[in-house]
């Protein structure tokens, strides 16, 4: 390894950290635009805090309890608290074969960490108080996110059985999923969304605002996948960089057409997250898809938004970003279509994503609903009807995002 291309691999790493980092100010973005005006103050403060949270919690626990070191192959594994820079050479240019250093192994994995819980900030926004939300980020990142994130990329138990998720679809965006969803069982709908009368649309105040963030998350992700090559190789993340936006372009096209057919109308919320979706599904697999299987799985997972969104809303299952169908549903197509397509494609590989998607999916709604369940029981987890209504923004905050 030169010095030359050890210094290309760490500035690729750095720069995708940037662009993954972009990401939350997607999410703030998005999320945003998808609440009611009322409730834009406590959706930028949980985004904003669950970075810092995420940031700190990660350095303190969760990256060596996600890498801990060792033969590999275990359920568990903690290398101590805080952060160790090997000496010398071994944690620069000998470390992680000359792709990044050990400073930027931990802040690349850090900004991924922090998303789990940005994807469960949407899903229960307009009527969940802040501060039991934020102890779950706290434990979420620090606990859950770690141990199975580390079956997988930490040489565990799911990694030694051949399960395959390059960048995340299960690991990163199925685990925000689960969690969003025990919390959204828990918390029950927004105050008027579902009646005898049927469904309540409650839309969001500001489509410009959901749309510049399905953008900067599309930004976001060359980095999230391209720097999930985890070096500067040319051929392979400008591959990635392919495949990503070819899924999400397909996933935009899935989800017009079949919201279209159920709706008969042009639904602008559907196509951002058939975006996303599209974006979510080529995760697992960004870097063993040719151009067409990814249209194909993006083109699929677009397909299943609008599918899952009323799927969800049957159930009184609110879910006001739609996180759920986004992140948990398009997580388990793409981490399933590693087995499907590719160059892993096979049904010993399909069961083994099977085997992973149910091992992270169990432990991780299970965790986050033990966690949720004792905030409920204890100090609550909802805000009273009167603040629902007036809105968090004064009730959480007493201040307002717009002063007209």
């Amino acid at each position: 390894m030169t010095e030359g291309l050890f210094t290309a691999n760490n500035t690729w790493m750095l720069v995708s950290t940037a662009l993954v980092f972009i990401m939350h100010l997607g999410f703030a973005t998005l999320e945003s635009g998808f609440v009611q005006k009322k409730n834009v103050v406590n959706i930028l403060f949980k985004n904003c805090m669950i970075v810092a949270i995420g940031l700190l919690s990660y350095y303190i626990v969760g990256f060596n309890l996600m890498y801990p070191g060792g033969d590999g192959g275990g359920f568990f594994g903690f290398a101590g608290f805080g952060l160790t820079m090997p000496e010398g050479a071994a944690g620069l240019i000998e470390y992680a074969d000359g792709g990044y250093t050990y400073w930027t192994d931990f802040i690349f994995q850090a900004m991924f960490a922090a998303t789990c819980c940005t994807i469960v900030s949407g899903a229960v926004a307009e009527r969940i108080k802040i501060g039991p939300f934020l102890i779950f980020c706290m434990l979420f990142v620090t606990i859950s996110y770690p141990i199975t994130g580390m079956w997988k990329w930490g040489a565990g138990w799911l990694d030694a059985r051949g399960f395959y998720d390059f960048a995340g679809s299960t690991l990163v965006h199925s685990v925000g999923g689960w969690g969003a969803l025990a919390g959204i069982i828990l918390l029950g709908p927004r105050a008027g969304k579902y009646s005898a009368n049927g469904i309540k649309p409650i839309p969001g105040h500001s489509m410009p605002l959901a749309a510049i963030g399905v953008f900067l998350l599309w930004f976001g992700w060359f980095g999230f996948n391209g720097g999930s090559v985890l070096s500067a190789d040319p051929g392979l993340v400008s591959l990635v960089f392919v495949t990503t936006s070819l899924a999400a372009a397909a996933g935009a096209i899935g989800a017009f057409i079949v919201s279209f057919l159920m709706f008969k109308n042009y639904d602008l919320p559907m196509v951002l997250n058939g975006i996303l979706g599209g974006l979510v599904g080529i995760t697992a697999g960004a870097d063993q898809m040719s151009p067409l299987e990814s249209i194909i799985i993006g083109f699929i997972a677009g397909c299943l938004i609008p599918l899952a969104v009323v799927f969800f809303d049957k159930r009184k299952l609110d879910d006001p970003v739609g996180a759920t169908s986004v992140h948990l549903v398009c997580g388990i197509w793409g981490t399933l279509a590693v087995g499907i397509f590719g160059d892993l494609a096979g049904g010993a590989q399909i069961v083994t994503q099977l085997i992973g998607i149910a091992a992270i999916g169990v432990f991780t709604f299970l965790f986050a609903f033990i966690v949720f369940y004792v905030l409920k029981i204890t100090v609550g987890i909802r805000v009273d009807e009167e603040e629902e209504a007036r809105g968090l923004d004064i009730g959480e905050h007493e201040m307002q995002a717009y002063q007209i």
